[in-house]
C-alpha cells in the first residue's frame, strides 16, 4: 500500500470517528419525543456532506436515501418506499469504498430495524410517534417542567429573587431541589454538543443562597372558591399539591401522621445533605399561603370515610415510610436497625451513638450511602457497605458513592447477605455472606449469581438494613381504594377508582426522587382544580432576559466544591459549597438558551402557566 493511500485511509477513518462522536453528542442532547426518522435523516445529511464524492454508492446512493427518508417525513411514502430504503442501504453498505458510506448505510439499517414502528406510523397513519410539545431537553427531562433556561438567565443577570419566583411557578421546593435533586435535567443538556452539560443544580444552589425562599414572597392566592381539599401526607407531594390548590383559591388541609412536616425530606435525608433550617425555608413559604395543618394525625379506614364525606376532594400522598425486609435468619436480632427507622429518628433530632462500634450497611442505593455516612458521623469505629453487585452497578449517585469512600467507608461488593449471627444476649455480632459472581445483563444491569466460593463471616456490632421502603396501603385498600402490590393504582392524572379521590408520589410509584413527588403533587392539584369545576392558571409576572448573540465557545463546567473529608465526617453540618458570583456568571453564560433558539422556539415562546 502506498504512503498516499495510507494517509487517505487515516484521514477518512479519523473523519468518520469525528462524525460518530459528534452525532453521538447530538443524540444524547436530544429530548424525548424527537422523531427518530428525522434524527436519522439529520445524521445522513451530515455524513453525505463529508463524502469525497469518488465512489457512486456515497455520492449518489446517500442522496437517494435522503430523498427516500424525506418522503417518509412528508407522508408521501408507501410500503414499497420502505422496502426501497432497506434495499438501497444494503447496497451502499456492501459496495461503498470508505467507512463514511459503509457506516452511514449501516446506521440507517440499524435505525430502520430499531424504529420500525415509527416508520410504519408515518407511512400507514401519516402520524409521527414523537411530539414537539416541549422540545427543550432540560425542561423535558425535569418531571415538574421547570423553566430552567429562564431561571439560569435571570441568575446570570443577578436577579435571583425573580429566579426563585419563576421556579415556584412549577416547583414550591426550590431550596430542596437546589441541594438534593438528582438533576435528570442535565442528562440531555444540548451544551454537551460543545463541551459539558450546564451545572443546573449548582446554579439553583447559587440562586437559593442569594435569595432564600423565606425572603421571597409567594404569589397572591386567587379569590376563595369555597371548596376544601384534604391532603393526606405532609411530604413533598402533599405539600406541593396543597400549595398549588391554595394558590387556586381552594382551602387545603394537610393531615400528617408525624410530629413535623416534610416527609422523606425530613425523615429520609440527613442534615449534612439538606440542613433542616433550609427545609424550613421552603415549608414556611408554602404554609404562608394559608394552608391548614393537622399534625400527629393518623388516617385509617374510618377516618378516611369521614374525610371523604366532609371534603370536596381528597389527595393521598402518604409516601413510602415502612421498612422493607430481606427475611434473613437472625434479622430480628438486637442492633439490626432499618434505615427507615434510623433516619426517622434523626428527622426528629434523635441521633444515634455508634462510638467504637463496627457498622455494616446492607444496600447500594442513596439511602444506604446516607446511612453509612451518618454512621461515620455518629463516631462509628468502622463502617462498611455490603452490596451483592459491583460498585458500578450501585443505584446510588456516583457522587454519593465517592463521597462515602472519601470519608473512609469501605465497599464490600459482590457479597449477598445470608444470615445474621447473634451473641448470647441476642445482639448481632456477624453477618454471613455468600460471594457473588457478576453475570449476564438483565433489566439493564449485570446480574449477580452465586460464586463457587465459601461463605464469609463479617464481624460487626451494628447492622443497618437499607434495602428499600414499603407503603402502608392496607387501611386505604380496606376502604375500597384500588391497590396493586401495595401501591395505589392511580392513573396519569393521579385519579383513583373513587370519584374525587387522587393519589401521587411514592405511594403510587414506589420510592422515587423528590422532584418526581413534586411533579405528582403539581399534576394532582391541576386535575383536582378541574374536578371542582375550575380552570385556574398558575402564572408568573417575570420578564425573562433575551439571550445574548455572542459566540458560544468551549468552556469548562463549574462544579461545586465540598468540605474536606476530615472536616466534615465528624459532624452533620452542610458539606457543599456554592458558586461565587464570578463562577455563576460564567456558568449562566454557557447556556445555549434552547427556549429562544432551535427546537424550543416551536413552543411559540415561553408559556408562563400550566
Amino acid at each position: 500500500m502506498s504512503r498516499l493511500s495510507v494517509i487517505s485511509t487515516d484521514k477518512v477513518n479519523s473523519t468518520t470517528e469525528k462524525l460518530m462522536k459528534e452525532f453521538t453528542q447530538r443524540i444524547i442532547a436530544n429530548p424525548p419525543g424527537v422523531c427518530p426518522v428525522d434524527m436519522q435523516l439529520a445524521f445522513l445529511k451530515v455524513c453525505h456532506a463529508q463524502t469525497c464524492g469518488k465512489c457512486v454508492p456515497c455520492r449518489i446512493g446517500l442522496g437517494i436515501l435522503e430523498e427516500l427518508l424525506e418522503s417518509v417525513l412528508d407522508n408521501t411514502a408507501t410500503m414499497e418506499t420502505l422496502e426501497l430504503i432497506e434495499h438501497t442501504a444494503v447496497n451502499i453498505k456492501n459496495s461503498a469504498d470508505c467507512a463514511i458510506g459503509f457506516e452511514s448505510a449501516r446506521m440507517v439499517l440499524a435505525g430502520f430495524e430499531g424504529f420500525k414502528e415509527d416508520y410504519l406510523s408515518h407511512v400507514q397513519e401519516h402520524q409521527c410517534t414523537g411530539t414537539f410539545e416541549q422540545p427543550i431537553p432540560c425542561v423535558t427531562l425535569c418531571p415538574a417542567n421547570v423553566d430552567i433556561p429562564g431561571y439560569i438567565a435571570l441568575a446570570g443577570e443577578g436577579r435571583c429573587a425573580d429566579a426563585v419566583r419563576l421556579i415556584r411557578k412549577d416547583n414550591p421546593f426550590p431550596t430542596a431541589c437546589a441541594l438534593i435533586c438528582e438533576h435528570p435535567c442535565e442528562s440531555r443538556c444540548r451544551r454537551t454538543m460543545i463541551d459539558d452539560a450546564i451545572n443546573i443544580r449548582g446554579m439553583k444552589h447559587y440562586i437559593m443562597d442569594k435569595a432564600h425562599a423565606s425572603e421571597v414572597p409567594v404569589p397572591s392566592c386567587a379569590a376563595p372558591t369555597g371548596k376544601k381539599v384534604a391532603v393526606i401526607g405532609g411530604g413533598p407531594a402533599g405539600l406541593t399539591a396543597a400549595y398549588f390548590l391554595q394558590l387556586m383559591g381552594h382551602q387545603a388541609v394537610i393531615f400528617e401522621q408525624k410530629a413535623q412536616l416534610g416527609g422523606m425530606l425530613r425523615y429520609g435525608i440527613p442534615n449534612y445533605r439538606f440542613p433542616r433550617e433550609r427545609l424550613l425555608e421552603d415549608i414556611g413559604a408554602i404554609l404562608s399561603t394559608g394552608i391548614e395543618v393537622k399534625l400527629n394525625t393518623s388516617i385509617g379506614t374510618q377516618e378516611l370515610g369521614e374525610i371523604n364525606d366532609t371534603y370536596d376532594a381528597v389527595f393521598i400522598a402518604i409516601g413510602a415510610h415502612a421498612e422493607k425486609r430481606l427475611n434473613l435468619e437472625g434479622e430480628d436480632s438486637g442492633n439490626v436497625i432499618s434505615a427507615v427507622e434510623m433516619l426517622r429518628e434523626i428527622g426528629d433530632g434523635n441521633y444515634p451513638d455508634f462510638s467504637g462500634k463496627r457498622v455494616l450497611v446492607v444496600g447500594g442505593g442513596n439511602v444506604a450511602m446516607d446511612c453509612a455516612r451518618t454512621a461515620i458521623r455518629s463516631r462509628a469505629k468502622t463502617v462498611s457497605i455490603v452490596y451483592r453487585r459491583r460498585k458500578e452497578d450501585m443505584t446510588a449517585l456516583p457522587a454519593e458513592v465517592e463521597g462515602a469512600i472519601a470519608e473512609g467507608i469501605e465497599l464490600l461488593t459482590l457479597k449477598a447477605p445470608l444470615r445474621i449471627e447473634a451473641d448470647e444476649n441476642g445482639n448481632a455480632k456477624a453477618l454471613w455472606v455468600q460471594p457473588q459472581m457478576i453475570g449476564a445483563v438483565k433489566g439493564g444491569r449485570p446480574s449477580p449469581r452465586k460464586a463457587d466460593k465459601a461463605e464469609e463471616r463479617l464481624e460487626c456490632d451494628v447492622i443497618l438494613m437499607a434495602v428499600g421502603q414499603d407503603i402502608i396501603s392496607e387501611p386505604f385498600a380496606q376502604a375500597g381504594i384500588a391497590t396493586k402490590r401495595g401501591q395505589f393504582s392511580a392513573n396519569a392524572s393521579c385519579e383513583l377508582n373513587r370519584v374525587g379521590m387522587y393519589a401521587g408520589g411514592d405511594c403510587v410509584t414506589g420510592p422515587a426522587t423528590v422532584i418526581k413527588a413534586i411533579a405528582a403533587g403539581k399534576t394532582a392539584a391541576a386535575n383536582i382544580d378541574e374536578f371542582l369545576g375550575f380552570h385556574h392558571a398558575i402564572s408568573v409576572d417575570v420578564d425573562i432576559p433575551e439571550p445574548l448573540l455572542n459566540d458560544k465557545l468551549p468552556c469548562g463546567r463549574v462544579n461545586l466544591g465540598e468540605k474536606e473529608s476530615w472536616a466534615r465526617k465528624d459532624n452533620f453540618d452542610g458539606i457543599e459549597y456554592t458558586m461565587s458570583d464570578e463562577e455563576a456568571l460564567q456558568e449562566a453564560s454557557r447556556c445555549l438558551r434552547c427556549d429562544r433558539h432551535g427546537c424550543g422556539v416551536l413552543r411559540g415562546g415561553r408559556q408562563d402557566r400550566w
